[in-house]
Protein backbone atom coordinates (compact mmCIF):
# COMPACT_ATOMS: atom_id res chain seq x y z
CA UNK A 1 0.00 0.00 0.00
CA UNK A 2 1.55 3.21 -1.43
CA UNK A 3 1.58 5.97 1.58
CA UNK A 4 0.11 9.56 1.56
CA UNK A 5 2.41 11.95 0.33
CA UNK A 6 2.99 13.90 3.72
CA UNK A 7 3.05 10.19 5.62
CA UNK A 8 6.14 9.11 2.86
CA UNK A 9 8.04 12.84 3.46
CA UNK A 10 7.74 11.67 7.73
CA UNK A 11 9.21 8.36 6.83
CA UNK A 12 11.91 10.12 4.19
CA UNK A 13 12.53 11.92 7.30
CA UNK A 14 13.51 9.11 9.72
CA UNK A 15 15.85 8.29 7.49
CA UNK A 16 17.84 11.87 8.24
CA UNK A 17 17.48 10.94 11.83
CA UNK A 18 18.86 7.33 11.56
CA UNK A 19 21.79 9.37 9.77
CA UNK A 20 22.80 11.59 12.25
CA UNK A 21 23.52 8.56 14.14
CA UNK A 22 26.16 7.43 11.44
CA UNK A 23 29.20 10.12 13.11
CA UNK A 24 28.79 9.00 16.95
CA UNK A 25 28.49 5.59 16.11
CA UNK A 26 31.79 5.51 13.28
CA UNK A 27 33.65 7.03 16.54
CA UNK A 28 33.02 3.98 18.71
CA UNK A 29 33.42 1.59 16.09
CA UNK A 30 37.34 2.01 16.34
CA UNK A 31 40.00 1.96 13.72
CA UNK A 32 38.12 -0.53 11.14
CA UNK A 33 39.44 1.00 7.49
CA UNK A 34 36.23 2.68 5.96
CA UNK A 35 35.94 0.82 2.59
CA UNK A 36 36.38 -2.09 4.90
CA UNK A 37 33.91 -0.49 7.29
CA UNK A 38 31.56 0.09 4.57
CA UNK A 39 31.41 -4.09 3.28
CA UNK A 40 30.42 -4.82 6.85
CA UNK A 41 28.13 -2.25 7.06
CA UNK A 42 26.35 -3.12 3.79
CA UNK A 43 26.49 -6.66 4.43
CA UNK A 44 24.51 -6.27 7.70
CA UNK A 45 22.13 -4.18 6.01
CA UNK A 46 21.71 -6.57 2.94
CA UNK A 47 20.89 -9.80 5.01
CA UNK A 48 18.93 -8.20 7.34
CA UNK A 49 16.50 -6.92 4.44
CA UNK A 50 16.83 -10.57 3.18
CA UNK A 51 15.67 -11.95 6.34
CA UNK A 52 12.45 -9.74 6.40
CA UNK A 53 12.02 -10.31 2.30
CA UNK A 54 11.96 -14.30 2.96
CA UNK A 55 9.19 -14.17 5.69
CA UNK A 56 6.91 -11.80 3.42
CA UNK A 57 5.97 -14.36 0.59
CA UNK A 58 6.75 -13.26 -2.73
CA UNK A 59 9.06 -10.27 -1.34
CA UNK A 60 11.93 -11.55 -2.68
CA UNK A 61 10.54 -10.97 -6.51
CA UNK A 62 11.60 -7.34 -5.39
CA UNK A 63 14.79 -8.24 -6.08
CA UNK A 64 14.42 -9.15 -10.12
CA UNK A 65 14.82 -5.71 -11.43
CA UNK A 66 15.62 -4.51 -15.31
CA UNK A 67 19.41 -3.35 -15.31
CA UNK A 68 18.39 0.44 -15.39
CA UNK A 69 17.14 0.06 -11.91
CA UNK A 70 20.38 -1.92 -11.15
CA UNK A 71 22.57 0.88 -12.31
CA UNK A 72 20.96 3.66 -10.71
CA UNK A 73 20.19 1.66 -6.91
CA UNK A 74 24.14 0.47 -6.67
CA UNK A 75 25.82 3.32 -8.42
CA UNK A 76 24.06 5.52 -5.92
CA UNK A 77 24.91 3.67 -2.87
CA UNK A 78 27.92 2.47 -3.70
CA UNK A 79 28.64 5.42 -6.20
CA UNK A 80 28.25 7.86 -3.43
CA UNK A 81 30.17 6.04 -0.74
CA UNK A 82 33.01 5.72 -2.75
CA UNK A 83 33.56 9.44 -4.42
CA UNK A 84 33.08 10.03 -0.18
CA UNK A 85 35.71 8.11 1.35
CA UNK A 86 38.20 9.49 -1.85
CA UNK A 87 37.15 12.98 -0.79
CA UNK A 88 37.80 12.19 2.97
CA UNK A 89 41.23 10.58 1.73
CA UNK A 90 42.50 13.39 -0.30
CA UNK A 91 41.12 16.59 0.92
CA UNK A 92 40.89 17.58 4.46
CA UNK A 93 38.02 16.38 6.18
CA UNK A 94 35.86 19.77 6.92
CA UNK A 95 36.32 21.29 3.15
CA UNK A 96 35.17 17.34 1.88
CA UNK A 97 32.48 17.47 4.55
CA UNK A 98 30.97 20.97 3.71
CA UNK A 99 31.12 19.93 -0.20
CA UNK A 100 29.64 16.60 0.61
CA UNK A 101 27.05 18.99 1.90
CA UNK A 102 25.88 20.07 -1.49
CA UNK A 103 23.32 17.62 -2.19
CA UNK A 104 20.38 18.47 -0.29
CA UNK A 105 20.10 21.62 -1.86
CA UNK A 106 20.91 20.04 -5.07
CA UNK A 107 17.92 17.42 -4.63
CA UNK A 108 15.87 20.65 -4.06
CA UNK A 109 17.02 22.54 -7.44
CA UNK A 110 17.07 19.37 -9.34
CA UNK A 111 13.37 18.18 -8.16
CA UNK A 112 12.36 21.08 -10.62
CA UNK A 113 13.03 18.63 -13.16
CA UNK A 114 10.52 15.98 -12.05
CA UNK A 115 7.24 15.66 -13.77
CA UNK A 116 4.36 16.85 -11.60
CA UNK A 117 6.62 19.06 -8.94
CA UNK A 118 6.95 22.64 -8.24
CA UNK A 119 9.89 24.67 -7.40
CA UNK A 120 8.93 27.50 -5.53
CA UNK A 121 10.93 30.56 -3.65
CA UNK A 122 10.14 29.25 -0.23
CA UNK A 123 12.08 26.04 -1.17
CA UNK A 124 15.28 27.56 -2.34
CA UNK A 125 15.10 30.25 0.65
CA UNK A 126 14.35 27.01 3.21
CA UNK A 127 17.67 25.04 1.68
CA UNK A 128 19.97 28.15 1.54
CA UNK A 129 19.10 29.22 4.96
CA UNK A 130 19.56 25.28 6.38
CA UNK A 131 22.64 25.45 4.01
CA UNK A 132 24.05 28.29 5.69
CA UNK A 133 23.30 26.68 9.29
CA UNK A 134 25.05 23.35 8.01
CA UNK A 135 28.13 25.34 6.80
CA UNK A 136 28.56 26.60 10.64
CA UNK A 137 28.21 23.48 12.25
CA UNK A 138 30.97 21.46 9.76
CA UNK A 139 33.29 24.84 9.72
CA UNK A 140 32.83 25.91 13.52
CA UNK A 141 32.13 29.16 12.27
CA UNK A 142 35.73 29.50 11.31
CA UNK A 143 36.54 30.51 7.98
CA UNK A 144 37.66 28.14 5.17
CA UNK A 145 40.79 28.41 2.88
CA UNK A 146 40.72 25.90 0.05
CA UNK A 147 44.09 24.71 -1.27
CA UNK A 148 44.93 23.80 -5.03
CA UNK A 149 46.60 20.88 -3.56
CA UNK A 150 43.42 19.52 -2.59
CA UNK A 151 41.86 19.82 -5.41
CA UNK A 152 41.48 15.70 -6.54
CA UNK A 153 39.54 15.58 -3.16
CA UNK A 154 37.45 18.46 -3.61
CA UNK A 155 36.44 17.42 -6.98
CA UNK A 156 35.08 13.88 -5.12
CA UNK A 157 33.45 15.80 -2.73
CA UNK A 158 31.57 17.59 -5.32
CA UNK A 159 31.09 13.76 -6.99
CA UNK A 160 29.78 12.61 -3.66
CA UNK A 161 27.24 15.41 -3.44
CA UNK A 162 25.97 14.92 -7.28
CA UNK A 163 26.12 11.56 -7.08
CA UNK A 164 23.24 11.12 -3.96
CA UNK A 165 21.45 14.30 -4.89
CA UNK A 166 21.13 12.81 -8.50
CA UNK A 167 20.16 9.35 -7.43
CA UNK A 168 17.36 10.93 -4.93
CA UNK A 169 15.48 12.58 -7.43
CA UNK A 170 15.77 9.49 -9.67
CA UNK A 171 14.46 7.50 -8.20
CA UNK A 172 11.16 9.28 -8.22
CA UNK A 173 11.36 7.92 -11.96
CA UNK A 174 11.02 4.42 -10.75
CA UNK A 175 8.23 4.99 -8.08
CA UNK A 176 6.72 1.80 -9.25
CA UNK A 177 10.02 -0.52 -7.89
CA UNK A 178 9.23 -1.44 -4.58
CA UNK A 179 11.38 -0.13 -1.83
CA UNK A 180 12.55 -3.80 -0.92
CA UNK A 181 14.87 -3.96 -3.91
CA UNK A 182 17.19 -1.81 -1.69
CA UNK A 183 17.94 -5.68 -0.42
CA UNK A 184 19.86 -6.19 -3.65
CA UNK A 185 21.41 -2.79 -3.84
CA UNK A 186 22.82 -3.24 -0.13
CA UNK A 187 24.12 -6.74 -0.97
CA UNK A 188 25.85 -5.30 -4.19
CA UNK A 189 27.11 -2.68 -2.45
CA UNK A 190 29.23 -5.06 0.19
CA UNK A 191 30.28 -6.77 -2.86
CA UNK A 192 31.68 -3.84 -4.50
CA UNK A 193 33.23 -2.16 -1.15
CA UNK A 194 34.97 -5.98 0.01
CA UNK A 195 36.54 -5.83 -3.15
CA UNK A 196 37.82 -2.26 -3.30
CA UNK A 197 38.60 -3.15 0.66
CA UNK A 198 41.36 -5.89 -0.44
CA UNK A 199 42.32 -4.11 -3.07
CA UNK A 200 43.45 -0.62 -1.06
CA UNK A 201 42.80 -1.22 2.23
CA UNK A 202 44.73 -3.34 5.10
CA UNK A 203 42.15 -5.28 7.38
CA UNK A 204 41.53 -4.49 10.53
CA UNK A 205 39.34 -6.18 12.74
CA UNK A 206 37.13 -4.43 15.83
CA UNK A 207 38.99 -5.54 19.03
CA UNK A 208 36.06 -5.13 21.82
CA UNK A 209 32.46 -5.48 22.17
CA UNK A 210 31.78 -1.99 21.92
CA UNK A 211 33.24 -1.70 18.84
CA UNK A 212 31.11 -4.73 17.25
CA UNK A 213 27.68 -3.44 18.38
CA UNK A 214 28.83 -0.34 16.94
CA UNK A 215 29.31 -1.54 13.43
CA UNK A 216 26.05 -3.98 13.63
CA UNK A 217 23.81 -0.37 14.99
CA UNK A 218 25.85 1.00 11.66
CA UNK A 219 23.87 -1.60 9.77
CA UNK A 220 21.01 -1.78 10.73
CA UNK A 221 20.58 1.63 11.11
CA UNK A 222 21.95 4.63 9.07
CA UNK A 223 23.55 1.80 6.92
CA UNK A 224 20.50 -0.04 6.64
CA UNK A 225 17.10 0.92 7.45
CA UNK A 226 17.69 4.46 6.39
CA UNK A 227 17.84 3.56 2.54
CA UNK A 228 14.55 1.96 2.75
CA UNK A 229 13.16 4.79 4.53
CA UNK A 230 14.71 7.36 2.49
CA UNK A 231 13.49 5.31 -0.64
CA UNK A 232 9.65 5.44 -0.01
CA UNK A 233 10.43 9.07 1.22
CA UNK A 234 12.20 10.76 -2.54
CA UNK A 235 9.70 8.36 -4.68
CA UNK A 236 6.33 9.09 -2.14
CA UNK A 237 6.78 12.07 -0.46
CA UNK A 238 7.24 16.11 -0.45
CA UNK A 239 11.16 16.06 -2.07
CA UNK A 240 11.81 19.52 -1.28
CA UNK A 241 10.74 19.14 2.09
CA UNK A 242 12.73 16.04 2.37
CA UNK A 243 15.82 18.05 0.75
CA UNK A 244 15.94 20.89 3.01
CA UNK A 245 15.26 18.89 5.99
CA UNK A 246 18.51 16.71 5.51
CA UNK A 247 20.63 19.64 6.91
CA UNK A 248 19.11 18.81 10.21
CA UNK A 249 21.30 15.89 10.02
CA UNK A 250 24.84 17.34 10.23
CA UNK A 251 23.34 19.19 13.52
CA UNK A 252 21.78 15.98 14.71
CA UNK A 253 25.04 14.32 14.39
CA UNK A 254 27.30 17.24 16.01
CA UNK A 255 24.05 17.08 19.09
CA UNK A 256 24.93 13.48 19.56
CA UNK A 257 28.47 13.97 19.73
CA UNK A 258 28.60 16.33 22.27
CA UNK A 259 26.25 14.15 24.33
CA UNK A 260 28.46 10.90 23.99
CA UNK A 261 31.49 13.36 24.75
CA UNK A 262 33.14 13.88 21.48
CA UNK A 263 32.48 17.59 21.30
CA UNK A 264 31.25 21.08 22.89
CA UNK A 265 27.81 22.61 22.56
CA UNK A 266 28.98 26.38 21.12
CA UNK A 267 26.55 29.27 20.29
CA UNK A 268 27.71 28.45 16.83
CA UNK A 269 26.01 25.21 17.20
CA UNK A 270 22.86 26.56 18.85
CA UNK A 271 22.74 29.13 16.10
CA UNK A 272 23.15 26.32 13.15
CA UNK A 273 20.05 25.10 15.31
CA UNK A 274 17.86 28.07 14.75
CA UNK A 275 18.93 28.26 11.26
CA UNK A 276 18.40 24.31 10.10
CA UNK A 277 15.58 24.14 12.03
CA UNK A 278 13.91 27.51 10.45
CA UNK A 279 15.26 26.93 7.11
CA UNK A 280 13.08 23.60 6.74
CA UNK A 281 9.89 24.83 8.34
CA UNK A 282 9.89 27.56 5.45
CA UNK A 283 10.60 24.86 3.19
CA UNK A 284 7.67 22.49 4.46
CA UNK A 285 5.56 25.52 4.46
CA UNK A 286 3.27 24.17 1.64
CA UNK A 287 3.36 20.65 3.87
CA UNK A 288 2.30 22.55 6.92
CA UNK A 289 -0.33 24.81 5.64
CA UNK A 290 -2.14 21.87 3.83
CA UNK A 291 -2.22 19.70 7.00
CA UNK A 292 -3.74 22.53 8.71
CA UNK A 293 -6.66 22.97 5.55
CA UNK A 294 -7.67 19.69 5.85
CA UNK A 295 -7.82 19.34 9.77
CA UNK A 296 -9.92 22.64 9.41
CA UNK A 297 -12.92 21.19 7.79
CA UNK A 298 -12.88 18.35 9.80
CA UNK A 299 -12.50 20.14 13.19
CA UNK A 300 -15.87 22.76 11.52
CA UNK A 301 -17.88 19.34 11.45
CA UNK A 302 -17.26 17.86 14.46
CA UNK A 303 -17.74 21.44 16.60
CA UNK A 304 -21.11 21.04 14.41
CA UNK A 305 -21.82 17.77 15.66
CA UNK A 306 -21.05 18.65 18.77
CA UNK A 307 -23.66 21.61 18.73
CA UNK A 308 -26.39 19.37 17.71
CA UNK A 309 -25.87 17.05 20.34
CA UNK A 310 -25.43 19.18 23.26
CA UNK A 311 -28.15 19.81 25.54
CA UNK A 312 -29.34 23.55 25.19
CA UNK A 313 -29.64 25.66 27.96
CA UNK A 314 -31.45 28.91 27.74
CA UNK A 315 -29.81 32.23 28.35
CA UNK A 316 -30.51 33.14 31.97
Amino acid sequence: MRPSRPAATLIGIAAILLWSTLAVLTAISGSVPPLQLNAMTFGIGGLAGLVFLSARPGATRALRQPLPVWLLGVGGLFGYHAFYFTALRNAPPVDAGLINYLWPILIVLFSALLPGERLRAHHIAGALLALVGAILVVTGGASLALRTEHAFGYAAAGLAALTWSSYSVLSRRFAGVSSYAITGFCLASALLSTISHLALEVTVWPTGLPEWLAIVALGLGPVGLAFYVWDIGVKHGDIQVLGAAAYLAPLLSTLLLVAAGYGQFTLVVALACGLITLGALIAAKDLLLKRRRDLGPARGLKDGIASKTAPQVADP
